[in-house]
């Protein structure tokens, strides 16, 4: 294929894979929104939805190493397709169950971990497959339509959900849902997962290696790597962290200062308008040309946000002052999300090997999904027995001292080589 044609087909590429990824992932939020509601109305207990939160979170953690290593050794076309249908043939069984016997609570939990399961093998896949699918020049461009994709639909997910929740029976969410996932289904299937590969080595006959050989060696390869190893590291240290965020913005907002569930609703839409806004500028802009500095700056910002919740707690403010304060604070740091997840995507995609990167992608999302459940048990826990400005803060600081230990400029300058020339650029002229 010429290179021409190559390029037509990676435009072809960038757009569908934007439409699959908002098709799906809006259909998912009505969904999670639906199911979410539905579980609280039928038990009235938060434990009901926190083991359904379960069910989505654990398979992910534990499978997601094994999807790595079947995306590195398998057809990645072949495991999106068979994933997404697998994850509509889940939805429509519980969508039989339901018409036949009722919804029940063991029906969803065993509906969520098969949608987890599967959703994670084509959310693995995929993302170690966008530099098969868009040439180089224009990763940056697809990471930010897939990030804009995922804020609409975090966006207008609820939006939708809540106004069919009062009108319409729970089928429709899981009708909703299968459709959503066939049409990404379809539109997958029409694209090459190899138009851009680099492997020679991709016969049939070729023999591959067991599975535990294959893992272990994803993590050679990953320990090997000191630049990707940082970034595998930061990712879990960030979701750590940030579960101070994921438990202590509604326990801040609602609890302690007794905002309005209608102002918190509007507080928390403005992370996914501050992603929507940011992954259209990356859309547009030239690429980040030393990602992980630039990363560096956008975490150590985050962490500043995280510390800023706590303010309203120390410093008395109007009912007025504090709604604008978290729309304000909330949007930044939904802009300051994507400045540090799009630019480390792009590196990843470009600097790790095109053979190991499923395992890679696999192993931080396993790694970065672990921290999760920790963290909002951990914090869970503080916000009972400290003042939530101390914990706050105090999160803040140990992830500033992080973040500037792992991402220290010893690494940058590994990462980035030219990094010393471009901040010196009268010394690098000098010295030549």
């Amino acid at each position: 294929m010429s290179e021409a044609a190559k390029l037509r087909r990676a435009t072809y590429h960038l757009y569908t894979f934007t439409i699959s990824k908002l098709i799906s992932t809006f259909g998912s939020s009505v969904y999670t929104f639906g199911i979410s509601l539905y579980v609280l109305a039928l038990t009235g207990s938060a434990a009901s939805f926190a083991i359904n939160l379960i069910c989505s979170i654990l398979p992910r953690t534990l499978l997601a190493p094994f999807a790595g290593y079947a995306a590195d050794n398998y057809s990645k076309k072949a495991i999106v397709i068979i994933a997404q249908f697998a994850s509509a043939l889940s939805v429509a069984g519980l969508l039989f169950y339901s018409i036949v016997a009722g919804l029940s609570l063991p029906a969803i939990y065993t509906a969520t971990v098969l949608i987890s399961v599967s959703s994670m093998f084509a959310s693995v896949t995929f993302s170690s497959s966008i530099a098969n699918l868009i040439d180089s020049d224009r990763i940056q461009k697809a990471m930010g339509f897939n990030q804009s994709a995922i804020a609409i639909a975090t966006i207008g997910g609820p939006v939708v959900g809540g106004i069919l929740f009062g009108f319409v029976s729970m089928n429709v969410f899981l009708i909703i849902q299968v459709t959503a996932y066939l049409l990404a289904v379809a539109l997958e299937a029409t694209m090459d997962f190899k138009l851009f590969t680099n492997r020679i080595a991709d016969t049939a006959g070729e023999t591959k290696k067991s599975m535990v050989a294959g893992m272990k060696e994803g993590f050679s390869y990953l320990k090997s790597n000191r630049v990707v190893m940082v970034i595998v590291t930061v990712a879990v240290g960030v979701n750590f962290f940030f579960s101070a965020l994921m438990i202590g913005l509604p326990f801040i907002v609602v609890q302690e200062l007794e905002i309005q569930a209608t102002h918190f609703g509007f507080i928390e839409a403005m992370i996914a308008a501050g992603m929507l806004a940011s992954s259209i500028y990356f859309s547009v802009r030239k690429e980040v040309k030393f990602p992980l500095q630039f990363a560096k700056r956008g975490i150590l910002g985050m962490s500043v946000l995280l510390a800023g919740m706590g303010l309203p707690l120390v410093i008395e403010f109007t009912y007025a002052a504090a709604v604008v304060y978290y729309l304000l604070l909330m949007l930044i740091f939904g802009i300051t999300n994507v400045f540090v997840n799009t630019p480390i995507g792009v590196m990843m995609q470009k600097d790790v090997e095109e053979e190991y990167r499923g395992r890679v992608f696999g192993i931080l999302e396993s790694m970065a999904m672990a921290m999760m459940p920790l963290g909002y048990l951990l914090y869970g826990l503080l916000y009972d027995v400290m003042p939530a400005e101390y914990v706050v803060i105090g999160s803040s600081i140990c992830l500033i001292v992080l973040t500037s230990y792992l991402m220290r400029p010893s690494i940058l300058k590994q990462a980035h080589p030219e990094l010393d020339k471009s901040a010196f650029p009268v010394a690098a002229k000098l010295q030549e």
